[in-house]
């Protein structure tokens, strides 16, 4: 026995002085981790003293697999934002070492606050080991003398949030936000999938008090609250996804920008304000704001750190500012910052120059027609990953064109189909039965000595061509199935070549002329 726990002890050591002391990590821009060896996600900020904390989540799924695998929380912090000096602090807690009623795994948001009493309370979504209920997360409370803990679950008997207590319901308990008021009253939020519930808590930081408010005035509310308070006023930071053309929040429904609500009181009315950071480059957004050393700063996650995707995300950090002339304050529009990057290899790909246009206009609102020509291919794509067709009845068939503001010279393509049915299927996604290429010459021509048009998915499909001039290419597809009945039709990615190499361009940021 005792040379087994010796064993232990020596073999756990490592790991418990490196969350505690942290290791020192040198950040160029955002994302602060960015080399690919730990993701992190869900980021919830914090101010102690003269350093600035960042709670996160960490992702683990592999590049091929959508899911949140998450295992643990971690920390980062710095003295200075600006100097890209930071501490990283991996796994400070996991949710079945620091609950006994929970299952491993789930780790995903929670925030961290310091109390009056000066110890760090860690609310934190998990799943309850064996629970009976319809969705078995819940938010439970941990507490430690330091922010790296070690952590000690606050409430043993179980989670303070869940489908059954502080009052019965059919949500999915997660995202939890708080908030220690001027006068030391303590708020709780929590919420996604569109239900956002807010309570107050008593002074013990665990018991609910009074009534929970259910929020429903935050226009396109999905998940994500962040709660916090400026001369006076509450806010409300979360994730919203109202999509459509003109929205401004998203195009796609599996985006979320991030917006805000501000209200006269912790507990409400929310009154909706605006968006202030556009969607990223993973499909969920996570915020968090803070004021440090007299600089509001709000974090956020992406995807774009090395082999990053939507289920391996990473925190970013900018500067937020307030316009001060209205009352109450209106937060500005955040632009997200990039780590600086070696400039673009010359290629022939010339597609990125080009805006992108498509028969099923408006785009159904869970594709996204820019990700045509945004160069990103996934190993497990979602659909706001590529341009898609997909309705209860699909057309026999249609088309997907590149118009450029000035005439290019090609003689070649590129393009990468996506489907979930097998070809020949009439429901569903199917690679097209057909397909074709089209140039515009006085009207729509089929290129000339074009090769084997391929149709299998997921990998590419290159066809070469007589070289044309033009402003203008088209895909023309003829959707599988027969009679009435057809499959839609979804690809990720189109090149379209040119006979030499040369440096990118960027597509001009206003619509350009149809052809002809």
């Amino acid at each position: 026995m005792k040379t087994i726990l010796a064993t232990t002890l020596f073999t756990t050591l490592p790991a418990i002085a490196l969350a505690q002391n942290g290791v020192p990590v040198t950040a160029s821009g955002n994302p602060i981790l960015a080399d690919g060896r730990y993701y992190s996600t869900d980021p919830a900020p914090i101010v102690d003293g003269d350093t600035l904390w960042i709670l996160a989540g960490r992702d683990e799924a592999p590049a091929d697999v959508n899911d949140f695998i998450m295992n643990e929380w971690q920390l980062l912090s710095t003295q200075d934002p600006a100097s890209g000096r930071w501490r990283h602090y991996p796994a400070i807690a996991k949710p079945e070492a620091v609950f006994a009623w929970a299952e491993p795994g789930r780790a995903y948001a929670g925030q961290i606050i310091k109390a009056r009493d000066g110890r760090f309370y860690l609310y934190a979504p998990v799943m309850q080991r064996g629970d009976a209920q319809g969705d078995r997360f819940g938010i439970g409370v941990a507490v430690a003398d330091r922010i790296t803990g070690p952590w000690r679950d606050a409430h043993p008997a179980g989670p303070i949030v869940s489908q059954a207590v502080p009052v019965a319901n059919d949500i999915q308990n997660i995202d939890p936000t708080v908030l220690i008021d001027d006068d030391g009253r303590v708020y709780l939020y929590w919420g996604t999938f569109g239900q956002l519930r807010g309570v107050e808590l008593a002074a013990d930081m665990l018991t609910p008090k009074g009534n929970v408010v259910a929020v429903s005035s935050l226009t396109g509310f999905f998940e994500a609250p962040w709660l916090m308070k400026r001369h006076g006023t509450y806010y409300m930071l979360y994730a919203g996804n109202n999509a459509g053309t003109n929205s401004q929040c998203t195009p796609a429904v599996y985006h979320a920008c991030i917006a805000y609500g501000t209200a006269p009181s912790a507990l409400g009315p929310w009154t909706w304000r605006g968006t202030i950071l556009q969607p990223v480059s993973s499909t969920t957004s996570h915020a968090g704001a803070v004021e440090f050393k007299g600089q509001w700063y709000i974090t956020y996650h992406t995807a774009d750190a090395a082999q990053g995707g939507h289920f391996r995300r990473s925190v970013a950090i900018d500067r937020m500012g307030w316009d001060d002339s209205v009352s109450p304050a209106v937060i500005r529009p955040v632009t997200p910052t990039r780590r600086p990057s070696p400039a673009a290899a010359p290629t022939r790909n010339v597609a990125g120059a080009a805006r992108a246009y498509a028969s099923n206009e408006p785009i159904p609102v869970q594709y996204w027609i820019k990700a045509l020509n945004d160069g990103i291919v996934r190993a497990a794509p979602l659909p706001p990953d590529m341009w898609g067709s997909w309705t209860p009845k699909n057309p026999a068939s249609q088309w997907i064109e590149y118009r450029w503001a000035e005439p290019v010279r090609l003689d070649g393509s590129r393009i990468r189909f996506w489907a979930d049915h097998p070809a020949g299927t009439d429901e569903g996604v199917a690679p097209p039965a057909r397909w074709r290429l089209e140039y515009w010459n006085k009207g729509w021509q089929p290129v000339q000595q074009a090769a084997v048009y391929g149709t299998a998915p997921e990998v590419w499909q290159t066809v070469r061509f007589a070289p044309v001039t033009t402003r203008c290419l088209r895909a023309v597809f003829d959707a599988s199935g027969s009679g009435g009945r057809h499959a839609g039709i979804a690809v990720q990615e189109w090149e379209a070549l040119a006979p030499q190499t040369k440096a990118p361009t960027e597509a001009p940021a206003h619509p350009v002329p149809a052809c002809g």
